[in-house]
Parts: structure tokens; C-alpha cells; sequence
């Protein structure tokens, strides 16, 4: 009986909202502008791995010591809205380990990530040290032969830039964040030198606005915020175009890499008006909109395709093989779409900056890269303008607020010598990165066996 009252009233309301929210409206790119654009140089095609620095590092710090730093991260744990972090993977302290199972995996590409909080643990204090230390990890992977490719922000502040009394003026609204911000930019650019030429300023500073002022999750924890979701949008389209500037005034033939979060969106079946549809697109888009004029590279994140009608949204966690640990629907050719999409709307090359999957098969993992890996392929053999494919990640590392749940890594980790345990999948994406003519699944005979057969998440196959 409630059915009957209830769901006339949800279609009248959906009806109503036909027309509030349109697509944005894509740039205007012509011809020569594409033209000139694919003449960038990034040289061969990047097999990569990713990583960031909050997830991976350990604070190697304590509350007596002049340089000691929190996170608005640590903030939100503080508050208990957030797992607790400890020292993740140690890899502020242990790099040594990340840097010999890269080694043995040998990408020709490895991204990190700077932590601001840890090079300014004050308002204008800089930590010379830590700077160092950064550049002395780049030069080791160039001594590797591995490319380095720095991310100079990855979705956490200083904790002295969040205001717990006043949060819509907190991270991006802070009235300090401006100026210290040009700074952090400048002196490491400076410190890294020649040994740096790819740069991302922000990773997925789309996904980050929208779950930290819409869906309430992330610092500051705004929910349905608009009003400060798009102050915050267009400081930090205004933090990244100018980051931009100081990276080519520093390095004239670096190579600025835009990373965007990407989730393909699918119209719901109750979405008459396409109001949340054409919401979400907007939440990728508007920030991308703004910046890809002053990149060389198109980065896309790319995990997972969801349809979007207030049921989806509503739905319990879905599992089963379609879908990763997290839930998230697996979906490739959404990858070839993605492509598409913004190979068209902004007419740069691209780069698949994150691709990958949380999963205790690993069986699963190499399944999961090989079918995403062909959609490159065919993008590529279609006339895409492709240039690398990047996994996440080199290791199980904290997933933000999902914890040490979700397993992404290429490699276990000890939990009694943190020692990197490489997976199967670690070196199936090393024949990847070689050049190995056969990038089939199937080569892995000995866990092939799962991917034929039904099995939950909650069993892993390999066991590390």
C-alpha cells in the first residue's frame, strides 16, 4: 500500500526536476589546436604505477620534534570519521623496499606523490630534509631506469590550512592557502631540477571537491554544499593553472599532466529528467573543463562504470565477479568510452593515470588489467591518441575512508617484516611493461582455474 502512494509521488518530483541540471556544454577545439597539440613528445608508451604519498608513508615524526605535521586527514580520524591510518606501508621510512620490488617489476614509469604537510609542517616552516629526500628518491629511480613522475598534490592539506570552527574556509578556501601554495610549488620544482619532467599538479581534483562538499565524506565532510563546492572549484582550478605557470617557468619542456577522476556514468531508469545523470557528469567535468588549455596530457582515473538513478544510489553493495570488493561494477569497455569521451571533448593526448582494482584474487587482478589493457589497445589501434597505462597500485595501501580493506596492490605487504611480496599480477604487468607479445591471462595457467569458476572476495587464491 505505501508502494502505491509513494511512487506516483517519486515520478512527479523526477518529472519535476526535467531540465534543472543540463550537460555542460564542451570546449570549442578546432583543428589546428588538436593538430599542434598532438605534437607533444612523452616518448615511448608508459607502462606506470601508482602511488601517493598519505597512503604509502609512515609520519616518521613525533609530537616533540620541530617538524612534525599533521594532515586534515589525520583531522578526520582524530574525529573517528575516518580507519585509522597508523604508518601505512612505511614507506617513508622503508623506500628502500618499494624501490627493489620496483626494480624486480621494472615500469617504465613510477608515480609518487610530494605530502605537503610534511615539506611545510607550519605555516612558512619548510622542511629541507624531507625535500631532499624526495629528490634523492627521484634520482634513485632514474638510476633504475625508471621515469619519475611527481604529483605535487594528492587529496590532502596541511593540517594548519583546515579550520575546524569555520570549515567552508578550510584546504582550498583558506585565506592562506594561495600563497603558500606558490611557494610549496616552487621550491620543489626547483629542488627536482632536470631530475623531473613530468608533472601532475592535483590528482582528481574533481573527485575530491565533490566527496568532500557533496557527498560529506572526505575534509571538510560537507554534505549537499553547493555554495562551497564551487568556491572550492574555482580555487582550485585557480591553485592549478598557476601551479602550471611556475612548472613551465621553471622547466620549460616539463610535461603537465591533468589527472581526473572519470567513473562512467549511465542514464537510470528512474532518471526521467536525467537530473542525477547529468549531475554527476558535471561533478567530472567542470573541473577538467577549466584547466585542460594549460596541460600537454589528459589523465584518466579510471576504476568503474555505475548507473545513476536515486535506486542505484540507494543499493546495497553489490558483489560477485562483475564487481570488485569495494563493490565497484567492472566494466572495460567504459574505459574505451572514457577515451572517446575526452578525447573528443579536449583534443589532448591521454593518459591512463589509475586503473585498477581492490580484490583478494589475484587471479581476478590480472583479469581485471588484461581486459582494461585491451580497450587501450583497441583505443590506440582506432586512432586514439594514447600514451601509458597506469595501474594502482604497487602495493595494498590504506584506502582512505574504506581502511586497509581494499586490497589494490601488486604486491602484499608483510605485516611482521613489511617486506613487498610481489603477486602474480606483479609480474604479469612486468611482461607488460617488457614488451611481451602475449598479454593474455592465460599465461598464469596456475590461478587461471578462479576465473572459470564462482568465488567470493573473502577467499583469496594466493595466499601472501
Amino acid at each position: 500500500m505505501f508502494m502505491k502512494v509513494i511512487a506516483p509521488l517519486i515520478f512527479v518530483l523526477l518529472w519535476s526536476l526535467v531540465g534543472c541540471v543540463s550537460l555542460p556544454p564542451a570546449p570549442h577545439i578546432t583543428p589546428a589546436q588538436r593538430a599542434h597539440w598532438a605534437k607533444v613528445k612523452t616518448g615511448k608508451f608508459a607502462w606506470g604505477i601508482a602511488a601517493s604519498s598519505y597512503q604509502y608513508e609512515d609520519p616518521a615524526v613525533v609530537p616533540s620534534d620541530k617538524m612534525y605535521f599533521q594532515t586534515d586527514w589525520d583531522t578526520l580520524i582524530q574525529s573517528r570519521k575516518a580507519p585509522p591510518k597508523g604508518n601505512a606501508d612505511y614507506s617513508w621510512s622503508l623506500w628502500q623496499k618499494d624501490l627493489k620490488v620496483l626494480k624486480e617489476i621494472k615500469p617504465t614509469h613510477y608515480r609518487l606523490s610530494v605530502e605537503w604537510a610534511r615539506i611545510e609542517p607550519q605555516p612558512g616552516v619548510y622542511n629541507e630534509e624531507a625535500i631532499r629526500n624526495y629528490v634523492k628518491r627521484v634520482r634513485q629511480l632514474k638510476a633504475a631506469g625508471i621515469e619519475p613522475v611527481v604529483c605535487l598534490w594528492h587529496f590532502t592539506f596541511p593540517q594548519w590550512l583546515y579550520n575546524s570552527r569555520h570549515p567552508t574556509e578550510s584546504n582550498w578556501l583558506h585565506p592562506l592557502v594561495d600563497s603558500h601554495w606558490r611557494v610549496f610549488v616552487t621550491k620543489m620544482v626547483r629542488a627536482f631540477g632536470s631530475d623531473v619532467r613530468f608533472y601532475m599538479p592535483q590528482n582528481e581534483p574533481n573527485g575530491q571537491l565533490t566527496t568532500a562538499y557533496i557527498g560529506g565524506l572526505w575534509p571538510p565532510a560537507r554534505t549537499l554544499d553547493y555554495k562551497t563546492y564551487y568556491r572550492a572549484l574555482d580555487a582550485s582550478v585557480r591553485q592549478f593553472r598557476e601551479c602550471a605557470a611556475i612548472i613551465r617557468s621553471l622547466r620549460k619542456d616539463a610535461i603537465i599532466i591533468a589527472v581526473e577522476a572519470f567513473p562512467w556514468w549511465e542514464r537510470g531508469l528512474f532518471d526521467p529528467g536525467n537530473f542525477f545523470y547529468n549531475s554527476m557528469q558535471r561533478f567530472n567535468l567542470e573541473h577538467p573543463d577549466r584547466i585542460y588549455d594549460v596541460c600537454d596530457v589528459m589523465g584518466i582515473n579510471y576504476y568503474y562504470s555505475r548507473v545513476v538513478d536515486p535506486i542505484s544510489f540507494t543499493a546495497l553493495k553489490q558483489n560477485g565477479p562483475c564487481y570488485s570488493s569495494m563493490g565497484w561494477r567492472i566494466n572495460p569497455k567504459a574505459l574505451y568510452k572514457d577515451i572517446q569521451l575526452i578525447a573528443n571533448r579536449y583534443g589532448k593526448p591521454i593518459i591512463i593515470t589509475e586503473n585498477g582494482i581492490a580484490t583478494n584474487c589475484d587471479a581476478k587482478r590480472i583479469q581485471y588489467i588484461c581486459n582494461h589493457v585491451a580497450m587501450v589497445k583497441l583505443a590506440r589501434r582506432n586512432g586514439y591518441d594514447v600514451r601509458g597505462y597506469y595501474v594502482w597500485s604497487l602495493a595494498d595501501n590504506y584506502e582512505w575512508h574504506y581502511g586497509y580493506k581494499a586490497k589494490f596492490g601488486l604486491c602484499a605487504v608483510s605485516p611482521y617484516t613489511m617486506n613487498r611480496l610481489p603477486r602474480p599480477s606483479a609480474f604479469y604487468f612486468r611482461d607488460l611493461a617488457a614488451g611481451c607479445s602475449s598479454t593474455s591471462s592465460r599465461k598464469f595457467s596456475s590461478i587461471h582455474r578462479c576465473l572459470s569458476t564462482k568465488y567470493t572476495e573473502g577467499n583469496s587464491i594466493i595466499s601472501m
